[in-house]
């Protein structure tokens, strides 16, 4: 037999590297098990620990009588880990798609989806853990679908924002997107309130991925959000929305929009606008819907707005009520200047002042703005809140158009008094109304009235916030007359009248401007109003854009939105129990109709 000889040289060669492949394995064993040791470590644990949210429950939205407007339901979203799923457990699947509303395909496809391929190395493939079924499954849903006991089948829960009213005061409430965020109203203006503290629990969870509760580590529980309490009235505002319905049926308008507030406390009692939405199902509403328009849309107030130069001009005592006023000239000198003056729709010769607010009279608002002068002309809109914000919280709020006199041309101080060369919102022109029902003193708009606890107990309260006076009480009482006689037969707002009730108000009509000039055919009418006028406890205000009206007939404020105002008011008289100044049969006739339709 001949022996092996191994040279001495490749011996050690092949000794040199063995040792070099046991001293590299051995130097890897020990940088992955000592270096490396906390890493891994934390990786296994990582893998084993069990980290949830708890999310809070988000506060509640309510009337100020407690109705619901918004609250929050618990919802699961039920899916299933293939990988835990029986064979033994398939004949339960027609049952789970009956619970759940799916087609039981969807399940046995959920089955299938086991794996999947990766993203970070090619070839690589990862498991599916978890395939969605269906999402907001309600709590009794669910607890049937726990008792198939069909392990790998379980539900993540979350909480979902329902608005009990629809539609109903969809612009004031606002919604939350479907990542749970506030996007408008009082949604998100109150959001601090509202949300509430997310907690957390950390625990350990088994090789099929469900807590062991026995192993929890840390748990912290959620702080729940507060309730809000708004100043809207849940019917006032189902008043509102149904006279609403009833304005585009018969007049197909471009968009219209009704404010009703309390005038001493500023409280607005119901905001409603048309086109509206679901906030339910807000993605399947026009963004444009969503807009609040009695906050964003502005338009020229037109004869609504000659309160603001009357009562100037009587507040700094150039005139009284019962002075006259030459309106049958076409010009007045002013200075060095002619100033032309725009035309009535009727002529009207010499009369009151007085008489200039019941006719409406162009001519005569205009010489009442050259009396006050450009600067207090100026002012005193600026004091009724033209020009600014009223401070109408929940977002989408302009601040209208009030050029600065400086800014004027030389028709601004004729046309200004009449509600021309001046743009406002349906809020602005409510508010400078509420300030003569006021007695002079203007309120900011206040829609929140506190909010409150689970228990019910105010945490911080909302009140009302005078912002300044505007006009002497005695200013704001003879207005007021003034405006009494305005609906009346001899006025312009004959339909705005309410028996057993003295109803102060002024209509607007403006011609709307189209490609840079007046057009004759597009038109704004509105009404703003307020009763019992010899102590106001209701303000409200109508806009009605572009009424598709029958041939010949314009959409004046008279026609189209002093009806509505009739509408409402009555209604609200009736659900309030205001007492009338006179009582008689027809009003309680109408009162006891009114009742039994709400």
């Amino acid at each position: 037999m001949k022996s092996v000889f191994i040279s001495p040289f490749r011996f050690y060669l092949v000794f040199f590297a063995v040792s070099i492949t046991f001293c590299s394995l051995g130097g890897r064993l020990v940088y992955l098990q000592v270096f490396k040791a906390n890493e891994f470590v934390g990786f296994a644990q990582g893998a084993r620990k069990n980290f949830v949210t708890l999310k809070a429950r988000r506060g509640d939205i309510v009337d100020r009588k407690g109705n619901l407007l918004a609250t929050t339901r618990s919802v699961v979203n039920v899916g299933m880990d293939p990988y835990s799923i029986k064979e033994e457990d398939y004949g339960k699947f027609e049952e789970l798609s009956k619970l759940l509303e799916i087609p039981i395909d969807k399940i046995e496809d959920a089955v299938a989806k086991k794996i999947t391929k990766g993203t970070q190395f090619e070839g690589e493939i990862k498991k599916v853990r978890w395939v969605k079924l269906k999402e907001e499954v309600d709590e009794e849903t669910y607890r049937k679908i726990k008792t198939l006991q069909l392990d790998g089948v379980y539900g993540n829960f979350k909480h979902s924002r329902l608005y009990p009213g629809n539609r109903l005061g969809s612009h004031i409430l606002g919604y939350l997107n479907k990542e749970g965020l506030a996007t408008m109203g009082v949604e998100r203006f109150a959001n601090y309130y509202l949300k509430g503290q997310d907690g957390w629990k950390e625990s350990e969870k088994d090789g099929k991925r469900r807590e062991m509760p026995q192993h929890r580590i840390l748990e912290v529980s959620p702080t729940n959000g507060l309730n809000v309490e708004l100043t809207i009235d849940w019917m006032i505002q189902d008043m509102v929305e149904k006279e609403l319905a009833r304005i585009v049926e018969d007049y197909n308008p471009l968009s219209a929009s009704m404010i009703v507030s309390e005038p001493r406390s500023g409280n607005i009692l119901a905001l409603a606008n048309v086109p509206d939405f679901d906030p339910n199902f807000y993605n399947k509403s026009d963004l444009a819907f969503q807009r609040n328009r009695a906050l964003s849309d502005l338009y020229e107030p037109g004869s609504t707005f000659k309160i603001v130069a009357v009562s100037g001009c009587m507040n700094d005592g150039l005139v009284d009520a019962d002075d006259i006023i030459d309106c049958s000239v076409s010009t007045v000198q002013r200075g060095a200047k002619k100033l032309r003056l725009p035309g009535d729709h009727h002529p009207l010769g010499k009369i009151s002042v007085k008489k200039v607010v019941q006719k409406s009279s162009n001519r005569g608002a205009a010489q009442l703005g050259i009396k006050l002068g450009s600067q207090r002309l100026y002012e005193y809109c600026r004091a009724f809140g033209f020009g600014e914000k009223t401070g109408f919280g929940i977002g989408g709020e302009r601040k209208g158009i009030l050029h600065h006199p400086k800014n004027w041309d030389g028709l601004t101080i004729t046309r200004l008094p009449m509600g021309h060369a001046v743009s406002a919102t349906a809020m602005q022109v409510h508010s400078s109304m509420s300030t003569i029902a006021n007695g002079g003193v203007l309120m900011k708009p206040k829609f929140i009235s506190r909010v409150f606890d689970e228990q019910g107990k105010t945490v911080t309260p909302f009140n009302s916030k005078p912002v300044r006076r505007v006009i002497q009480p005695g200013v704001a009482k003879s207005l007021t007359e003034m405006l009494v006689s305005v609906v009346s037969n001899e006025g312009t707002a004959r339909k705005a009248r309410v028996d057993g009730f003295d109803v102060a108000g002024k209509t607007g009509t403006t011609q709307k401007l189209i490609n840079g000039k007046y057009s004759r055919s597009h038109h704004v009418g509105s009404f703003v109003g307020f009763f019992p006028a010899e102590k106001p406890r209701i303000v409200i205000t109508v806009v009605v854009d572009e009424a598709k009206m029958k041939r010949g007939m314009l959409g004046y404020g008279g026609t189209v939105a002093a009806p509505a105002f009739q509408n409402v008011a009555r209604k609200i008289i009736s659900y309030l129990g205001i007492e009338p100044k006179k009582k008689d049969i027809k009003v309680a006739v109408n009162n006891r109709n009114i009742r039994q339709a709400y």
